[in-house]
C-alpha cells in the first residue's frame, strides 16, 4: 500500500498536561481513518498536529508522495468550530474560491480552469443557486457546506474533516455522507467524531484517541475492544442503515 502520512511516537502537550502521549499512526492512499474518542481524550489535538498548527514534543511526521518524503502534502480541512465572521462582506462564491489561494501568485484573477473547480465545487455542495449571496444570510448548515466546499475545491491529498455533520442540517446529511464516499474516490479522508455509530458504515479503518491511540483495521468493532479502548462498556444497536452507539450501566468511578 501506498502511505501519504506517517507519525511516529508523537507526543503533545499544553504546558504540563500531556494531551497525546507516544502517538504512532500510518495513513494510506485513499484511506478512509475514522478517529473517534471521548471529550477531551486529544482527537482535535491529533489533527491540529498533522496540520503543522500543533508543534510535538517528541516525534515527527513524515509526508509521503508516491512513496517518497516531500516537505508537505496539499490537505484540505473543515474545522468543527469556525471562526468566520459571518457579518464580513464576502460572498458564498468567494469564500469556496478562498480555497484556491495556495495556488494563487500575487492578486491574478483565477484561470478558467480554476473557476470551472470553484463552479463544480458549488454544484457539489448544493449552493450553485446562492452563489452570491452574502454569508452573513446563510443558515448554519448551509454556510458549512460552503466551507467543506473551501475544503475540497483544490483538489487536495488529503482531506480532513472534524466533525463534519455539525450544523448541516438534516436534509443535507445523507447527502454528505453518500458524497464522502465519492470523494473518498480520489484522496484520503481523516473524518472526526464522537458518533461511533454514525461514522461506521462509511470508514475504512478506526483510531480511538484517548491520549494514546488504539488502532483498528477495518470498520467492524467488537464490544471488548471499545470497551479496552474507553474504559467503559459500549454495545452497537442496529438502526435503519445506522448503528447507534449505546453506553451500558456501570460505575462511574
Amino acid at each position: 500500500m501506498t502511505r501519504l502520512i506517517e507519525i511516529k511516537h508523537i507526543t503533545v502537550a499544553y504546558g504540563a498536561k500531556t494531551v497525546l502521549r507516544n502517538i504512532s499512526l500510518t495513513l494510506w492512499q485513499n484511506d478512509f481513518l475514522g478517529v473517534i474518542g471521548p471529550n477531551g481524550g486529544g482527537k482535535t489535538t491529533l489533527l491540529k498536529t498533522i496540520l503543522g498548527l500543533q508543534k510535538p514534543l517528541e516525534g515527527e511526521i513524515i509526508f509521503y508522495k508516491d512513496n517518497r518524503a516531500v516537505p508537505a502534502l496539499k490537505i484540505g480541512y473543515l474545522p468543527q468550530i469556525n471562526r468566520l465572521d459571518k457579518y464580513f462582506p464576502i460572498s458564498v462564491s468567494e469564500v469556496v474560491a478562498s480555497g484556491l489561494m495556495g495556488e494563487q501568485k500575487g492578486w491574478r484573477s483565477y484561470s478558467s480552469e480554476q473557476q470551472q473547480r470553484i463552479n463544480e465545487t458549488l454544484d457539489l455542495m448544493g449552493m450553485s443557486d446562492k452563489t452570491k449571496r452574502p454569508i452573513g444570510e446563510l443558515s448554519g448548515g448551509e454556510l458549512q457546506r460552503v466551507l467543506l466546499g473551501r475544503a475540497l475545491v483544490s483538489h487536495p491529498n488529503v482531506l480532513i474533516l472534524d466533525e463534519p455533520n455539525t450544523y448541516v442540517d438534516k436534509s443535507f446529511e445523507s447527502r454528505l455522507f453518500k458524497m464522502l464516499e465519492k470523494i473518498n474516490e480520489d484522496m484520503a479522508i481523516i473524518l472526526v467524531s464522537h458518533d461511533i455509530g454514525t461514522i461506521l458504515p462509511l470508514v475504512k479503518n478506526i483510531a480511538c484517541v484517548n491520549e494514546t491511540l488504539h488502532y483498528h483495521a477495518g470498520n467492524m468493532l467488537t464490544e471488548e475492544w471499545l470497551e479496552q479502548v474507553y474504559h467503559c462498556p459500549i454495545e452497537l444497536v442496529g438502526h435503519g442503515d445506522f448503528p447507534h452507539r449505546v453506553l451500558k450501566r456501570h460505575d462511574l468511578s
